[in-house]
């Protein structure tokens, strides 16, 4: 959802300053301004003396310019930290049985999974993603299936097989799993 929610969010603010600029530069060299512009052409200013201080006697509009644009700081901040937040967990603890636990690379253990996973009957290609948190890890994983392959097999293989293998060698009691299977799409071979 965050990433739909990015992308509109993206769109319109590109879309506003494209309009407003491509509108300013146009009217600077000279076009005619549209019937929408708010003012007369190209010696006017967009904000007069007049304009910029209409209200800066009465008594609501400081309190309402602070309180949008602190609502529009915390929005940006709210923002940025969404978008920077790691999708990829780094590490996972692993009991080593004599009371210690050692960290266990979130990368190394994407890339075993994906490395057993690529060995299963009829999968081209597997791609795994190793999200949630330090103490409940979570994986994503892609299978890129040959057309001969049947999906519920080869769904089959990969939770009795490597995702088990990953469950028990890191010692975690539960290793929730969304998988995705995909069918690779082969290109035509010409025939010369």
């Amino acid at each position: 959802m965050l990433r739909g929610v990015n992308r509109v969010l993206i769109a319109l603010v590109g879309l506003v300053l494209t309009a407003l600029g491509g509108s300013v530069l146009a009217i600077g060299l000279g076009a005619p301004a549209p019937s929408w512009w708010l003012h007369d052409g190209r010696r006017d200013v967009l904000l007069d003396e007049a304009e910029r201080t209409r209200w800066r006697d009465d008594g609501w509009w400081w309190p309402v310019v602070l309180a949008v644009l602190a609502v529009l700081v915390l929005l940006c901040l709210w923002w940025l930290l969404a978008v920077w937040r790691r999708r990829r967990l780094a590490e996972v603890p692993v009991d080593t049985g004599d009371g210690e636990s050692a960290a266990l690379r979130g990368r190394a253990l994407e890339n075993v999974l994906a490395e057993e996973a690529n060995h299963l009957d009829g999968v081209e290609r597997a791609h795994v993603l190793l999200t949630g948190r330090r103490g409940v890890p979570r994986t994503r994983v892609l299978l890129l299936l040959e057309p001969h392959v049947d999906p519920g097999t080869a769904l089959d293989a990969l939770t009795t097989g490597p995702l088990t293998h990953t469950r028990e060698s890191a010692g975690l009691t539960t290793l929730p799993t969304e998988v995705r299977l995909r069918g690779v799409k082969h290109r035509p071979g010409r025939v010369t």
